[in-house]
């Protein structure tokens, strides 16, 4: 376990306590707020070592940019694009980095299919239609889009 997280873990038992002395719901409020924010404690451990591979097309359509939107590398990167029997690997992308890829004459629509590994050897596979007349990646696109989105 963290140190940071045990600090948290004591100190907030040594909070509920003392308010447990004052008032019994009072302190059962306090432990059920720490009991919160140490699950998001461990949550936020899970995520960093995911990483997350992202395609796009360039504007001009004559070229490939491959991002990584997670929060660790992802190593052995392996792209296809599947109609146009494009292959190119990649050997690391850090975080947030953008990585191009040019090709010789525009493409129309394309399917890339990524396969990528994270530091801890995790496999992922990733598939994205890319069309030069639209579909763009909307990092604000619900999932479940309940209230007619866009």
């Amino acid at each position: 376990m963290d140190r940071k997280i045990q600090i948290l873990l004591v100190s907030g038992i040594i909070i509920t306590l003392i308010v447990f002395l004052i008032n019994v719901y009072a302190a059962g409020v306090v432990f059920i707020l720490f009991a919160a924010l140490v699950m998001s404690l461990f949550i936020m451990q899970d995520s960093t070592t995911l990483s997350d591979v992202v395609a796009e097309l360039k504007e001009d359509a004559k070229g490939i940019m491959i991002r990584n939107n997670g929060n660790a590398d992802a190593v052995k990167i392996h792209v296809a694009l599947v109609p146009a029997n494009i292959e190119f690997n990649i050997a690391v992308l850090a975080p947030d980095q953008i990585n191009e890829y040019p090709l010789e004459k525009m493409i129309t629509e394309v399917r890339a299919v990524i396969t990528f590994e994270n530091v801890m050897g995790d496999k992922f596979s990733r598939t994205y239609n890319l069309s030069a007349c639209g579909n763009q990646y909307d990092p604000l696109k619900p999932m479940i889009p309940l209230f007619k989105w866009k």
